[in-house]
């Protein structure tokens, strides 16, 4: 039962059967846990895996492995109380499955992007990117305005990871001599990877969940723009005067594309249009288009691998070239992020069962009002991921308008902005740059970025003030 085959029948018959699992839920009797022995442990087992999550800078212990771990704890606790207390054991087996369901969807959306953007960069398209912007002789005040409007365009499409690592890679190359300006620099593309992440579907896992959830449409996200970019340009602006006003010496570096590289770069847009076409056209779930656009690059692949095409694999230090194989770039996704994703969403979906999620919600939507309560998300991504924020709201589900929910989108994509460790741009470019970007270099800019925060929110309540009186699906 545990050959690949099966997993794979299993996990179709997850997916053509979410009404089924949906409906089994909805008739299981819910009990409020939260002042029980299974609400206080499932919280302390929540906790003490997002404290080592937290720390994974000091331990080097993926972040995966603790809320795998507590996912699991969680559960069991839950359904041993639903067995023994009232002889309800499918109680707990029903609603694992909608949460699995939810993670099945973002996992093979996530896995068909990771693939195209590993296939991008064995064919050296980013390597060729960087290798121009070096050639180009730009002063420093000009590569750190360049290299954050390419953060912010490039984001949208691609994650702000993989963004941000490819725009670090340039300032370190060409800032090597000149510290303040690597730092500074940095920080100027977190915040704008996370800006340009925050208006389209594809740029953030967070954006991303709000469509598959089918509370926003693909084409309102772009009313996010403006927004996003007040907030990217404020604190760029004031930090351009700290810039050393002097040209780096220029560099004769040139990196060739691969064959085939500008050809998997329209089959990812291809890709992302068929996603878009299916669920704005079909109502489809978007992962079936990105899981089919996923096959065109699996077959051009195939083309690449009989016409001889050779790939060359990087492992550590070592560099090995094998016939070009699609399912090399399958297996370099980020499996940690993934499993990530996992833990987090059935760990909150665990405590969303157990009735915290309720009391959350009432508080913050119900007594604070959503303005304040989206507005506080985007404080707390600053602190904790935004993945996790933004699952328990979404698990919450408020009622709130087109507008609010835009809001909260907004914030969560940009409030890690605030702190360097408040995303995963921010924590992977304070290890790739050598010291010269640092926790306390960002905070001292976090004032202006929390200005750009401010009115980037100011911005999105003047321009779509139209989408607060919509309801959702309206």
């Amino acid at each position: 039962m545990h050959h690949p085959v099966f997993r794979g029948l299993i996990t179709a018959l997850l997916f053509i059967s979410p009404a089924l699992a949906m409906a089994s839920e909805s008739v299981v009797e819910h009990f409020d846990l939260t002042t029980s022995w299974v609400g206080f442990s499932a919280l302390a087992i929540f906790v003490a895996a997002y404290a080592l999550v937290m720390a994974e800078e000091f331990t080097h212990l993926r972040k995966s492995k603790p809320v795998v771990l507590a996912a699991g704890a969680i559960w069991l606790v839950i359904a041993y109380y639903y067995t023994t207390h009232h002889g309800a054991p499918e109680a707990a087996a029903e609603a694992v499955r909608h949460n699995i369901m939810e993670f099945g969807e973002l996992f093979l959306f996530l896995l068909a992007a990771m693939t195209y953007i590993n296939a991008m960069e064995e064919r050296r398209v980013f390597d060729a990117l960087r290798s121009w912007l070096i050639r180009m002789g730009f002063s420093y005040r000009t590569l750190f305005w360049t290299t954050g409007l390419l953060a912010f365009f490039i984001s949208p499409v691609a994650d702000n990871l993989t963004t941000a690592l490819l725009m670090c890679a340039v300032v370190m190359a060409v800032g090597a001599d000149s510290p303040r300006f690597v730092g500074l620099a940095c920080i100027n593309i977190v915040v704008a990877a996370n800006a340009g992440g925050a208006f389209s579907p594809f740029g953030d896992i967070t954006t991303l969940m709000v469509w598959q959830k089918g509370l926003i449409d693909f084409q309102t996200f772009f009313s996010l723009f403006i927004p996003s970019v007040l907030n990217f340009a404020i604190p760029a602006a004031f930090m351009h005067r700290a810039i050393p006003n002097e040209t780096p010496p220029p560099s004769d570096e040139r990196v060739r594309m691969k064959r085939g590289a500008l050809r998997i770069v329209l089959l990812f847009l291809a890709t992302i249009a068929t996603a878009v076409s299916f669920h704005n056209f079909y109502h489809l779930p978007p992962v079936l288009g990105m899981m089919t656009g996923l096959a065109y690059l699996k077959f051009f692949g195939f083309y690449l691998k009989k016409t001889g095409e050779q790939a060359t694999i990087k492992r550590g230090e070592i560099e090995d070239t094998l016939p070009f194989d699609i399912f090399t770039g399958v297996a370099r996704a980020e499996w940690d992020t993934l499993l990530f994703f996992y833990g987090v969403i059935l760990c909150v979906g665990g405590l969303g069962f157990i009735g915290y999620l309720e009391l959350v919600s009432q508080f913050a939507y119900g007594d604070l009002g959503p303005t304040i309560a989206n507005t506080l998300v985007g404080v707390l991504s600053a602190i904790v991921d935004n993945i996790p924020v933004m699952f328990a709201v979404l698990t919450m589900n408020p009622d709130m308008t087109q507008g609010q929910w835009l809001l909260v989108t907004l914030t969560a994509g940009v409030g890690g902005s605030l702190l360097s460790i408040g995303s995963a741009a921010g924590v992977a470019l304070m290890g790739q740059s050598k010291g010269m970007y640092t926790f306390f270099g960002h905070l001292r800019w976090t004032p202006v970025i929390a200005l750009g925060y401010v009115v980037s929110i100011l911005a999105h309540f003047i321009i779509n003030h139209r989408y607060f009186s919509m309801p959702v699906g309206g």
